[in-house]
């Protein structure tokens, strides 16, 4: 009588998840890319463990362009949250380093894939995580796959200084008033024209906020470009941090920086020198005060001025407000308000009392002959500063016109090629030729202002109601033009007044 062979226990099935990973985007828009290379591998291993029971999942984790430096990936999160799920029993991989090239990350996901008991293979470096001797395996294979991503970090760090230091554009996305030829900057002239004109805009009103409103008014936007594959790409709102970043591009300058150094760059220069220092000067002094608008809506008009002249430290504004809605407001010595008030003599003193006082001693040097004769020539100097500004902002304007006129030509031959750029070319000439009147007619004002010794002395008259109708930030700012320190001394009840450096042998001490 023959014995039967009992049947073979089918195997459990073993559903297994391909991962596949791709540093660039390039070659990704290929019919068959590096990721299907890598699935296809994946899957023709699966199919050879089909007797152990193995599957395919259909589920595609594709992170394409992305680098195995971290876990910031979609298809890795989906895969780590399916893996949470329980739908995964088998992770394949290519090879090592497409999963990961961080040892540390890899070590976090090799304790999620042990807590749910999920094995992990690569086609191409065969090991069993399931052993010490594989895990050990994996570990060495994996230092080496950090190492190699690291040691490629630190070559193309070095290769974007060594490019830097020799003044080359070192990538990145292209910026308004050039254009990426060839991996280098080249001036697009028509954006030229508005990047002076941005920086032009901000020296005048000296607030970010109010260059980004004049210029949305305007319609202008940021860089917009094409891609490779054809893609549009930027052309936002221009926002604040938008503007700050532009007016603060060394590249405008013909330079490149490569961290706190800069260099002399291969491209030209949109914006000279003088005006790129200007930017620069308003753009440190905001910085520092924080807006006038924003960080005095107190009115302390000698913020940042008065000092404390027994202990040289700042006086701060601070304020109170009683019932009834009532603010007193007091300048206190910085020294006194951080160690108590018997740590120096000044204390405190009432701000309107110290304002006034120094707004009556502004009006008081209009009286005097002889300032008389400095303030003329000082309004000259600046009227004729200002006039050079706008000379050179009408001939930019100007070139950027001559361009305009020449496109406008080339577009309307195009047999209505272009229609569309032709309207923005047209709009353009509109807004430039706008701006080019009010240039003229400031010109025109300035060049007819007779300033004389009368006028001046009269003006000293009409301090008063000139003064009550300035804003807040205008006040503040006269008082910074004039006035450079203010020194209150509570120890000897004392006041002195430093001007600036056109007006230092104005300084004097005054008795209170």
């Amino acid at each position: 009588m023959s014995r039967r062979t009992p049947p073979t226990p089918p195997h459990p099935v073993v559903r297994c998840a391909v991962y596949t990973r791709k540093s660039s985007e390039e070659g990704l828009e290929q019919e068959f890319n590096s990721l299907d290379a890598q699935r296809e591998s994946a899957e023709a291993y699966i199919a050879s463990q089909k007797g152990e029971g193995w599957v395919c999942l259909p589920e595609r984790y594709d992170d394409g362009g992305y680098t195995g430096g971290n876990i910031e990936r979609p298809a890795v999160q989906r895969l780590l949250a399916d893996i949470e799920a329980g739908r995964i029993d088998c992770v394949v991989v290519y090879k090592v380093d497409r999963l990961s090239r961080s040892l540390m990350d890899f070590a976090r996901m090799m304790e999620t894939f042990d807590k749910h008991k999920v094995s992990f293979v690569s086609v191409t470096q065969q090991f069993n995580t399931t052993q010490s001797m594989g895990r050990l395996t994996l570990n060495i294979l994996l230092s080496f796959a950090q190492f190699e991503r690291e040691i490629i970090s630190e070559r193309t760090r070095d290769k974007i200084a060594a490019a830097r230091r020799k003044g080359k554009w070192a990538g990145g996305k292209p910026i308004l008033g050039y254009d990426l030829v060839d991996s280098k900057l080249v001036v697009n002239e028509s954006e030229a024209c508005r990047v002076r004109e941005i920086f032009a805009l901000y020296v005048r009103l000296e607030s970010i906020g109010r260059t980004v409103e004049a210029l949305r008014e305007r319609g202008w936007r940021a860089k917009q470009w094409t891609t490779r594959d054809e893609r549009p790409v930027g052309g936002q709102e221009i926002t604040k941090a938008y503007l700050h970043r532009l007016l603060t591009n060394v590249a405008y300058l013909g330079k490149v920086r490569y961290h706190e150094q800069v260099f002399d760059g291969e491209h030209a220069a949109i914006v000279d020198a003088d005006l790129w220092r200007r930017a620069q000067a308003i753009l440190t002094e905001n910085g520092r005060t924080g807006g006038t608008e924003v960080m005095n809506k107190h009115g302390a008009l000698l913020k940042g001025v008065l000092r404390c002249g027994a202990c040289d430290k700042p006086m701060t504004h601070v304020f109170t407000e009683k019932p009834g809605g009532k603010l007193y407001r007091y300048y206190t010595c910085f020294t006194a308000q951080s160690r108590g008030y018997h740590a120096c003599p000044s204390k405190s003193l009432p701000a309107q009392q110290i304002e006034d006082f120094v707004v009556e001693r502004i009006k008081a040097l209009g009286r005097d002959r002889e300032l008389v004769t400095m303030i003329l020539d000082h309004a000259q100097s600046q009227d004729r500063e200002r006039v050079e500004v706008l000379e050179g902002e009408l001939a930019t304007i100007e070139r950027e016109m001559k361009w305009l006129a020449s496109e406008t030509r080339h577009l309307a031959g195009a047999n209505g090629a272009g229609t569309e750029r032709l309207a923005e070319v047209t709009d353009r000439t509109s807004t430039v030729e706008a701006r080019a009147r009010e240039v003229r007619e400031e010109m025109d004002t300035i060049n007819r202002r007779l300033i004389g010794r009368d006028q001046v002395e009269a003006g000293a008259s009409a301090f008063d109601p000139l003064w009550h109708s300035l804003s807040t930030r205008e006040r503040t700012s006269l008082v910074r033009l004039i006035v450079r320190r203010v020194e209150y001394n509570g120890g000897k009840g004392e006041i002195s007044m430093t001007f600036h450096p056109e007006t230092e042998w104005l300084a004097v001490e005054v008795a209170r």
